[in-house]
């Protein structure tokens, strides 16, 4: 019989639940020393089959507690939970190590001990890349972050990512005083900016003469499992499609917006990107595809349309610059057949919402404004019902587990935040959300804290050059996996899970797992946002002490 808890803790005046799989009496004991208390008892309440584990489960709920301490839960057959936290600051680490995590993935530099530790590896990728077009002429577009578990540069992953940093710092810049322990650190400028620029100066690279975005920097394969100053693989910059330039306007226009009171040369420079980029893209209406030549098997990042991303750039666009064309862009790109609540790199729409539903300025029309709220409110509701029916308070159903299935539970509660952020009383979707962080941390049906270095029972094994072959035992603390994927595509994955294994439990903390196990930088960010949220000071559940948000 298992206790399935957020092993990372819980928040004094949030929902606190466990899941367990069998009924009766539970206690929550307190930990201090050498002492044990019973502070809490209960009866655990039926909740049926979970769908998406296939698990008979029960909700131990001890909400009532909520005095600081180390506490485990315990049934009546004397079967116990990981231990974990109740208090303010449970997530201050969590949120620290996600956001470091991003400068262990730096490009074109080394590691210097000092600011990586154990973790400390030598200058890597600092030869100049080769057009694809015409291998004869060379590109010096060193930096950014290694987009995941291999050596590749992205230029909508990393828009992406930025994304979700940059919109994390400007809504709850309370969230981010903490040093990172990185080269800038110190510099007067937070450091979530200071790692998020790391990655923008390597972007500014990224535009070509004509202001398109060539669409990735990697090598023609992935490179072996060496550390990344052992890949001598020659690196090639690949043609620019719409869905690239787009997400590289809206994250430029976004960070120009963020830099402007830090650094207003840097935020010029950010802004004229954007901006020759929306040129490119009116230039080029229709839609600029991408797919691998043949013999490249490094990251595609294909999508077959591109409005979700033009829609995402015309918002940013629209605040940063309140130009009226950009207004007229956006209402036509609304009137299109796109969702409106998306924040992955396939489907980037969500952003649009966030940047008009948040903008202090009110720059967007009101029809745009009541569209997109509506949108927003009927997905969290939508999403607050299906993890209300979730017998581990997820929101995703059995056919969600997809690969990357973590980032869509993320970027689903971005989403449950802003709903709470923009609504009247945003209790229900706020709570829905931060069951989004227990499940990550635990409360899930393989009991694994699904963030490295963070729970007893942390996923220790991510698919990770860098981890794999720096000799450390453990990994690097920080890092998001990937999560159960439901037709695992690894050969590993393939092995270990039986055909008919309910989609929660398609999971194995293995380093070839690549399906199930990798990292990404666009799977962190998503958790620093949520994070973040759930850090700043807060006046009551279902409150934003934020100012200049869209009333509903």
């Amino acid at each position: 019989m298992a206790i399935y808890c957020n092993q990372v803790g819980y928040l004094p005046d949030g929902r606190k639940r466990a899941v367990m799989t069998a009924g009766g009496r539970f206690a929550l004991i307190r930990e201090e020393g050498a002492s044990k208390e019973t502070v809490f008892e209960g009866i655990a309440e039926d909740r049926g089959e979970d769908r998406a584990s296939g698990d008979h489960v029960y909700a131990a709920d001890f909400s009532a507690v909520t005095r600081d301490g180390v506490y485990y839960v315990e049934n009546e057959a004397g079967d116990r939970s990981h231990r974990f936290r109740i208090g303010a600051d449970v997530y201050h680490a969590l949120q620290r190590d996600l956001t470091k995590a991003l400068y262990y993935q730096r490009c074109g530099c080394g590691l210097e001990e000092r600011y990586a530790g154990r973790y400390a590896h030598g200058r890597c990728h600092m030869e100049d890349a080769a057009l694809w077009t015409d291998h004869s002429v060379m590109r010096s577009v060193q930096g950014g972050w290694h987009d995941a578990g291999d050596y590749g540069r992205y230029i909508s992953p990393a828009a992406v990512a930025v994304g979700h940093l940059l919109y994390a710092f400007s809504l709850f810049p309370e969230s981010f005083g903490e040093s990172l322990n990185i080269p800038e650190s110190g510099n007067g400028v937070p450091d979530v900016l200071n790692e998020c620029r790391y990655e923008l100066e390597w972007m500014l690279k990224m535009q070509d003469e004509a202001g398109g975005a060539y669409h990735k920097l990697t090598a023609i394969r992935h490179a072996d499992f060496i550390m990344p100053e052992e890949d001598r693989d020659q690196f090639y910059l690949f043609p620019a499609s719409s869905m690239a330039t787009a997400d590289y306007a809206a994250s430029m226009a976004l960070a120009s917006r963020v830099y402007r009171a830090f650094d207003g040369d840097f935020a010029d420079e950010l802004c004229d990107a954007a901006l020759r980029a929306w040129d490119w893209l009116e230039k080029n209406p229709q839609y600029v595809g991408f797919h691998n030549p043949e013999g490249c098997n490094t990251g595609e990042y294909d999508d077959d349309c591109d409005l979700d991303e033009r829609l995402w750039a015309a918002a940013e666009l629209l605040v940063t610059t309140g130009e009226r064309k950009y207004q007229e862009k956006l209402t036509q790109l609304l009137g299109e057949d796109l969702t409106r609540t998306d924040f992955g790199w396939t489907d980037v729409s969500g952003f649009a919402a966030l940047a008009v539903l948040t903008d202090p300025a009110h720059r967007a029309d009101d029809a745009c404004v009541q569209e997109l709220r509506e949108a927003v409110f009927a997905e969290a509701d939508r999403l607050t019902v299906v993890a209300g029916e979730s017998g581990y308070g997820v929101a995703m159903e059995p056919e969600d587990y997809v690969w990357g299935s973590n980032m869509v539970v993320l970027n689903r509660a971005m989403l449950l935040v802003l709903a709470a952020m923009t609504a009247d009383d945003g209790a229900a979707y706020e709570q829905a959300a931060l069951a989004q962080l227990d499940y990550l941390l635990g409360v899930n049906a393989v009991d694994y804290s699904y963030v490295t270095g963070h729970g007893e029972r942390a996923y220790r094994h991510p698919h990770n050059r860098p981890t794999e072959c720096d000799g450390v035992e453990l990994p690097m603390p920080g890092w998001v996996s990937g999560g159960p994927f439901k037709t695992p595509a690894d050969a590993v994955g393939i092995e270990r899970i039986k055909a008919g294994t309910p989609p929660m439990k398609c999971y194995v903390d293995h380093a070839m797992c690549y399906s199930l196990n990798e990292i990404t930088i666009y799977w962190n960010s998503p958790a620093v946002f949520v994070t973040a949220y759930f850090n700043r000071k807060r006046s009551g559940i279902g409150q934003s002490t934020e100012e200049g948000m869209t009333e509903q």
